[in-house]
């Protein structure tokens, strides 16, 4: 209609080559949409409208229904976000378990002192380092003055490791003078700390404590670490003693754990941190227990100590259960 304005129906038909009735649907369609309107003159035909004006105006509500549109889109992912946060809340009320990640050594901090604040009757740690930075017993000496001072029940449990280092002994007595109570394993687990049963801080990573923390809730959950921390503790030596060698074997805890930890195929280097002494000394008592079993390799070691029987119960002496 723009490029031939002088085109009656038919002979746009004819031009189109479309059918009569086609061509008047189309123009039905353009009326509707205001871009041709009836024409007196002569009768029957069309006008074309400026189609400057009609389809800027055309797109413009067409912008207005998109922007509708994408406000009520908007809105029903907020609802849906909503739905999946209740759905996520009351599975985890009905599990009675809660997670929250903590990364960055200054909040885990935060939270360990927010935590120890809260602590009403009971801690309960696994500290698995030989040597702990003088300025992370410094950190936590005002949290374990505060707590004992307030009455709260503590327990630790450190490595054996630990106890050749002049500075840990120093914090053992300072500590046990508060009336804290400590004692010692060959092994642990894993980092781990206790509030008043009901709380528990555990590394995201057990290999790489720089990973971040995990705060853990519900009941059964730390439940399970409060019958771990029982069973290890119960194992321990108490802080002044001298920890005693099986009767069986003569070996000591530290010998024990090592063989154990040689028979999963551990690393030197991963047996000397697990136990708290240095890799060179690891690699001594290595030595000695490989020669004491007539051991070619240090996997053999430990497979032969387990076919002698000289793992039993070695595993619950270095803090896992049995």
């Amino acid at each position: 209609m723009v490029g031939e304005p002088h085109l009656d129906v038919p002979g746009l038909a004819s031009h189109l080559e479309w059918q009569v009735e086609r061509v008047r649907h189309a123009l039905d369609e353009l009326a509707r949409l205001a871009l041709v309107r009836p024409s007196g003159d002569p009768p029957g035909e069309h006008l074309i409208v400026n189609p400057e004006l009609r389809l800027t105006a055309l797109l413009t509500q067409e912008e207005v229904r998109l922007a509708e549109r994408q406000q009520a889109i908007a809105t029903s992912r907020q609802a849906v976000t909503e739905i999946i946060d209740s759905y996520h809340n009351a599975v985890r009320d009905q599990r009675g378990l809660e997670v929250e990640r903590i990364t960055g050594l200054d909040m885990i901090r935060a939270r360990l002192e927010e935590l120890s604040q809260e602590c009403a009757e009971e801690l309960s740690a696994f500290i698995p380092l030989s040597r702990q930075p003088a300025d992370s017993r410094r950190a936590v000496r005002p949290l374990d003055e505060s707590l004992l001072g307030r009455g709260v029940h503590m327990r630790s449990v450190y490595l054996q490791g630990s106890l050749s280092d002049p500075d840990m002994t120093t914090h053992f007595d300072w500590l046990t003078d508060l009336g804290g109570r400590v004692r010692t394993v060959a092994t642990l687990p894993l980092r781990l700390i206790i509030f008043d049963r009901r709380v528990a801080m555990v590394p995201s990573d057990p290999e790489n404590t720089a990973s971040g923390a995990l705060l853990l809730r519900g009941k059964g959950l730390v439940s399970a670490l409060c019958s771990l921390f029982e069973h290890v503790w119960e194992a321990a030596t108490p802080y002044g003693q001298e920890p005693i060698n099986d009767s069986r074997t003569g070996l000591s805890s530290q010998a024990r754990a090592i063989l154990s930890l040689l028979a999963q195929g551990y690393t030197d280097d991963v047996v000397a941190r697990k136990i708290g002494v240095s890799v060179r000394t690891s690699r001594r008592i290595t030595a000695e227990l490989m020669s004491q079993l007539g051991a070619r390799s240090r996997f053999q070691a430990g497979v032969l100590a387990g076919e002698r029987g000289w793992l039993r119960g070695a595993t619950a002496e270095s803090g896992a259960p049995d």
